[in-house]
């Protein structure tokens, strides 16, 4: 628009240049580039269950929307909390509301699930599933270190070969899931893999263990930045983990066994 107006203008004077010295030269007024305003992030305290009294609520996060950056962009991780998991909140609200499962922890929900109830399944597997992705992201990430490096190491051969078959398994997940690291019955750690909102907790899980570290590979999860590129969202994971809180899931993981 700018460059617009400084040519028109340029072009009246020119005009008028040729049609005479004579002739009274007419201000043209250039008018302001428009200014695209930033629009602000909100407060992740600020999102909370549309039932006050619903048996489960928000959570919040230890981090603001844009402390993940570059890895996970602002606009994503506000969408991605105060839309899509909160809806998951509220809906899993509904759909318990008036049962015996108000008063059950959402792991005894999921442990005991009727797979067959499809609305408590995906909302309490999304509600869940969130609530760990969301606490175990950092923006001071790094590589695995203490007592679940030693068991990565064991388990996996090296941090390396453990994160190739993480990412091997996320980028060939087919459609929307997770990528889980569990601790399984035998109390080694195993990778997995599961479809929607499921996790390993559930019944006829493929491979049922106590969660340690997981990721989203929903494509809301990381379309509005890495659009089509799922591997490279996965890479980007790498540099937000919380391995601190990884390593206590772990060490309360084996405090059960």
């Amino acid at each position: 628009m700018k460059n617009k107006s400084i040519a028109l203008t340029f072009a009246v004077i020119f005009a008028l240049i040729s049609c005479g010295k004579d002739k009274e030269l007419i201000e043209v007024t250039i008018p302001e580039p428009e200014k695209t305003e930033k629009v602000a992030m909100g407060n992740p305290a600020d999102v909370k269950a549309d039932d006050p009294e619903g048996a489960f609520q928000m959570k919040g996060l230890s981090y603001a929307y844009n402390s993940l950056e570059p890895f996970i962009d602002a606009k994503t991780m506000e969408t991605h909390y105060s839309k899509h998991h909160l809806g998951y909140c509220n809906k899993l609200n509904s759909a318990i509301k008036g049962t015996d499962l108000e008063s059950k922890s959402i792991e005894e929900i999921l442990n005991k699930l009727d797979m067959n109830q499809t609305d408590i399944r995906n909302n309490a597997g999304g509600y869940y599933n969130h609530n760990f992705f969301f606490e175990i992201l950092t923006s001071n990430g790094g590589e695995a270190t203490d007592e679940v490096l030693e068991a990565i190491n064991t388990d996996f051969g090296s941090y390396d070969e453990f994160k190739y078959k993480f990412t091997d398994s996320a980028t060939k997940l087919f459609g929307s899931g997770w990528v889980w690291l569990i601790k399984d019955k035998s109390g080694k750690l195993a990778i997995t893999t599961t479809t929607n909102q499921d996790n390993p907790l559930m019944p006829k899980a493929e491979s049922k263990g106590v969660p340690i570290l997981a990721l989203d590979v929903w494509e809301h999860a990381y379309y509005l930045k890495y659009q089509n590129k799922r591997k490279d969202y996965i890479e980007a994971f790498f540099n937000v983990i919380n391995w601190k809180k990884v390593n206590e899931k772990f060490k309360a993981a084996t405090a059960t066994d």
